[in-house]
């Protein structure tokens, strides 16, 4: 028995890395999968994916559709309902860069990072949604859950990412706002950060340095994109009782990361002057940036 058998996932760019990764295990844990990616001409790896999930025993069907397509979004949420009889994950995974310094970025590069990244994750999560509550409303009970693909960019920051920052952040608190709002149908929301090597990472020679795998055969790889996917997994399933949760995962570490929070503040039953906030003001940044 495996701990997702009977539900039925969704999981976006699922043709490669952290992607395939998550949909290989959650097939593995007994989920029948929806491997969705783009198909570009006779490439299509989600359909790779899906029939080595089928291979292994495992229940899977591909899907070309584009996330960021509205009536795409549609049919992909659609296609596990008549394949499978019912959905009850969606794992928003799919991303994009264009990398770029802000003054040099084009209009393009902002429009296509976050489209892919941010809109991406809205399409599906809205007609997930729709599903949920129209089943909600039938008297069905619903047990389903979401997970999100934040990056540590998103929180954190990077020079020549503005892009991709923006969509990013805008995921991790687009997963708390589908949490709230979505709890009341039976469905939970929540976020992963990962550190692993994916295609995005290794488009940055930096990054694809520090990310290697290792030269030897027996020593734990680190940035294996596998090792992100038994969080999912366990996102996934029917019992976890967590939403609104946002985790970093890089090897064997889970972080849980804390959302916007109140720091020092100043306080008086009195209007600021300019010159006052001058005086007071920077000592009050400084306490909190000597803290980190």
């Amino acid at each position: 028995m495996g701990s997702l058998d009977g539900r039925v996932a969704v999981v976006t760019g699922a043709g490669r890395g952290l992607g395939a990764a998550h949909a290989k295990l959650l097939a593995r844990e007994g989920a029948r999968v929806v491997v969705n990616d783009l198909q570009r001409g006779s490439e299509h790896p989600a359909a790779e994916v899906a029939e080595e999930i089928r291979a292994a025993g495992g229940e899977a069907v591909a899907s070309g559709h584009d996330i960021t397509e509205w009536e795409s979004g549609r049919a992909l949420v659609e296609l596990a309902v008549s394949s499978f009889g019912r959905l009850d994950v969606l794992v928003n995974n799919a991303g994009a860069l264009r990398d770029q310094f802000l003054v040099n970025m084009s209009e393009e590069d902002w429009d296509f990072v976050t489209r892919v990244n941010l809109k991406g994750h809205f399409v599906p999560t809205r007609w997930a949604a729709s599903y949920w509550r129209d089943r909600a409303k039938a008297g069905e009970e619903i047990r389903a859950s979401v997970i999100h693909t934040s990056s540590s960019s998103g929180l954190f920051g990077n020079p020549g990412q503005a892009n991709y920052i923006a969509a990013k952040a805008g995921v991790g608190m687009f997963s708390q706002a589908v949490a709230t709002e979505l709890e009341r149908y039976g469905v939970r929301s929540n976020c992963i950060v990962p550190a692993a090597r994916t295609r995005l990472t290794e488009a940055v020679p930096a990054v694809k340095k520090l990310m290697a795998a290792p030269d030897d055969d027996g020593a734990f790889d680190v940035y294996d994109p596998a090792n992100v996917s038994p969080v999912v997994a366990y996102l996934a399933t029917a019992d976890c009782p967590i939403s609104g949760g946002t985790f970093y995962v890089r090897g064997g570490h889970v972080t849980v990361v804390e959302s916007w929070s109140r720091g020092p503040a100043l306080d008086r039953d009195a209007r600021w002057t300019v010159g006052e906030l001058a005086q007071e003001l920077p000592g009050l940044v400084a306490k909190v940036q000597s803290a980190r």
